[in-house]
């Protein structure tokens, strides 16, 4: 009988400290979560404050639009196989400025070669551009030839202002699906409230060119900045 009771009074601690253990689990996800929550809405209310390393200032909800009339026209699709290709057909520029990487939800260029350019919510320093395509084992090709290969990036503003090329870049499909790139000069000395993202060639689609999401990194003129 004794040996019983002690049995059960082992068992009755174990399960104790184990209750004990589980709440504080708990409470550091709860901690953890609660945090996250935190981060992210100080960066929605406060986006001047983040490092201009994570925050996107190509967010459509953040104030980011296309220059339709400096944007190249959309891929349009004439031949018998274009079934194919329908899957991106209702897409519109608005894509790129969006975190929706769903598969077709992308801008398409005709051919190898285009452009898209997005008008900033703010005039900006820039520091870095990050370019996100889709993981072929999700795509509806089973490809991912139609990425962007060979890319330059401008800073402009005003219509007919002289172009400023900010880098050249390869965005590599057999790394990351996001991928960023720094300028040299960092934060660049003049801000820029538009920015050109010239494609020059692609992974090897002869019909289009699939851009899905772009992200400029900077700081706000006047915020820090000269």
């Amino acid at each position: 009988m004794g040996t019983a009771r002690r049995n059960w009074q082992t068992l009755l601690a174990e399960q104790t400290q184990n209750k004990e253990r589980l709440r504080e689990e708990v409470a550091q996800l709860k901690a953890k979560f609660s945090s996250a929550e935190e981060v992210q809405d100080s960066s929605q209310a406060a986006p001047a404050k983040v490092s201009a390393a994570t925050y996107d200032w190509a967010l459509k909800s953040s104030g980011a639009s296309i220059d339709m009339r400096r944007t190249s026209e959309a891929f349009s699709c004439t031949h018998w196989r274009c079934s194919v290709v329908e899957w991106f057909s209702q897409s519109t520029p608005d894509a790129v400025l969006e975190p929706d990487m769903s598969p077709g939800n992308c801008w398409p260029l005709p051919r190898h070669q285009g452009q898209v350019v997005i008008r900033l919510p703010a005039r900006v320093h820039l520091t870095a551009v990050s370019v996100q395509h889709i993981y072929k084992d999700v795509s509806p090709s089973g490809t991912v030839v139609s990425a962007p290969r060979d890319v330059a990036v401008f800073g402009l503003d005003a219509d007919g202002e002289e172009e400023a090329l900010l880098l050249t870049f390869t965005y590599d499909v057999t790394k990351e699906a996001i991928q960023t790139f720094p300028l040299k000069t960092a934060p660049f000395p003049r801000a820029f409230s538009y920015v050109k993202f010239l494609v020059k060639s692609n992974w090897g689609n002869p019909e289009y060119t699939c851009v899905y999401r772009v992200q400029v990194h900077g700081l706000r003129a006047g915020a820090g900045t000269s």
